[in-house]
């Protein structure tokens, strides 16, 4: 575990946060500090840690109608900024493949959590398949929202999943992202305000600065990794519940049967579920649906 010289825990007022921290009752705020990087920590709840690790162009504000919903099950919910995203500080701009992963192992070092619950979404669910993969012992079960398994199949028909990547590799200084929360990737369309405090931290030069290493330097060499079948060669030993909205295309029930063909020669327990009425941002969309077959998971699977 982490010693006092490696972690600085600080509870911080809503207040002192800039830009302001968009609202969320119930959510306590912190900085963990570890070498090189000052995460912010929203938690809330206590009990067995339940970790949710955001999607992009997203926060710790993603899980703000998850999270409550966890706690009240009696779970503490830890939502942590990862690093080029939110409230969260980094010395170092440079982002490689596992540069998260290792921020997040020195997270829960830092917060003295052994084991945890963790559900991911979007690019949060590639450090949560390394955690899975490379550091079992830590997780008790995992949830992984709009993404495929590591050991699926390519297919063509799963390019147009992949469009927003040219405009992420290729993104200037100030382009605006509100696009990737168009009705492609919506259900229920979201208000300007919901919009605005998604995006808010991109006004941080930092925040910005990091959309193109985050795409360059963690997903296209986990993207690359998963194309030439590494975890095809390896097993999944968490148990692991993949949850996709109904109207996420082209993810859909069909297409994911194909190219996930015989998950058992790949993992030990893996489970699929689709949500009615949900796109890509599930958790804006379903959030109760979403909350619901997470503790369901848990209880069945741990």
């Amino acid at each position: 575990m982490a010693t006092p010289e490696t972690r600085i825990i600080r509870s911080v007022d809503d207040s002192a946060w800039s830009p302001p921290l968009p609202e969320a009752p119930g959510f306590d705020h912190l900085v963990v500090e570890t070498p090189g990087l000052r995460t912010h920590v929203a938690t809330v709840g206590e009990g067995e840690p339940v970790v949710l690790l955001h999607g992009f162009p997203q926060h710790w504000w993603q899980w703000r109608a998850v999270a409550p919903v966890i706690a009240a099950r009696g779970y503490r919910v830890i939502c942590p900024d990862l690093r080029g995203a939110g409230w969260t500080v980094a010395d170092d701009p440079r982002i490689e493949r596992e540069t998260r992963l290792q921020d997040l192992l020195a997270l829960f070092d830092a917060l003295d959590i052994e084991r945890a619950h963790l559900v991911s979404h979007d690019m949060g669910a590639i450090t949560a398949m390394q955690l899975t993969y490379e550091h079992p012992e830590r997780v008790r079960t995992a949830v992984e929202l709009s993404v495929p398994p590591g050991f699926f199949t390519f297919s063509p028909k799963l390019a147009p999943g992949f469009r927003h990547l040219p405009r992420f590799i290729w993104h200037r200084p100030g382009a605006s992202l509100r696009g990737i929360f168009s009705e492609a990737y919506v259900a229920q369309p979201m208000s300007e305000a919901t919009i605005e405090a998604h995006l808010a931290p991109m006004g941080r030069p930092d925040i910005d600065g990091a959309v193109r290493p985050l795409t360059r330097g963690m997903i296209l060499p986990e993207a690359m990794r998963m194309s030439r079948g590494v975890y095809r060669r390896r097993r999944l030993t968490v148990p692991t519940l993949f949850v996709f909205g109904r109207r996420d295309r082209p993810w859909t029930e069909d297409l994911m049967g194909r190219v996930c063909r015989d998950p058992k020669r790949y993992a030990d327990r893996v489970e699929f579920a689709y949500v009615d009425n949900a796109a890509h941002f599930i958790t804006d969309d379903a959030p109760t649906t979403v909350a619901t077959l997470t503790t369901t998971w848990f209880e069945q699977a741990a």
